[in-house]
């Protein structure tokens, strides 16, 4: 049997209890909380209501959040979400998270190219979109290298402490639909 949202470098899983400390380190990294829109930190208890209670039915919740691991040794390294899913109009909203100790690696490339795969070719999406800050250089050039293209520019939309950041609106159109 295929799988589909894994690769020989690294595989896409659904959330798992033993995943809490991994999710407490990046819900409570500050220098994250630009692209997450996370104001405060998060108490180690609600994560772990949060993986109890987690429903991974896109359907049902409108949202997907699988855990990034090495396929070779199911290490979490990061998370991909796809979250404000919209079925009447087959697009969902796409953030990734490499943990900074892997970044710089591929990771993240590896596990954008198995979330398009599942999103056009087994949820049937027309289109995936990001919202990037434009600070983040590193995810924008990651997202165009994998055929997402920038849409508009959205001034001043968000707020970090003292600082207010312009977001580029990137969207991946595939294109076999009408």
């Amino acid at each position: 049997m295929k799988k589909i949202i894994s690769n020989d470098i690294v595989t896409l899983r659904s959330l798992e209890a033993t995943d809490l400390d991994a999710l407490y380190r990046w819900e409570n990294d500050s220098a994250l909380w630009t692209s997450s829109n996370i104001m405060a930190p998060s108490p180690k208890s609600y994560l772990w209501q949060y993986l109890q209670n987690y429903d991974s039915d896109i359907y049902n919740t409108r949202q997907l959040r699988l855990m990034v691991t090495l396929t070779a040794t199911g290490e979490p390294i990061g998370t991909i979400d796809l979250v404000n899913f919209e079925p009447l109009n087959n697009r969902a909203e796409l953030g990734i998270l490499i943990d900074a100790n892997y970044g710089g690696k591929g990771y993240g490339g590896q596990a954008l190219k198995l979330i398009i795969g599942y999103a056009r070719d087994y949820l049937g999406l027309f289109q995936l979109y990001a919202l990037v800050p434009v600070c983040n250089t590193v995810c924008a050039t990651m997202l165009k290298s994998h055929g997402f293209v920038s849409s508009g520019l959205l001034k001043k939309w968000i707020n970090h402490g003292t600082q207010v950041h312009d977001v580029e609106m990137m969207q991946l159109i595939f294109h076999d639909f009408q």
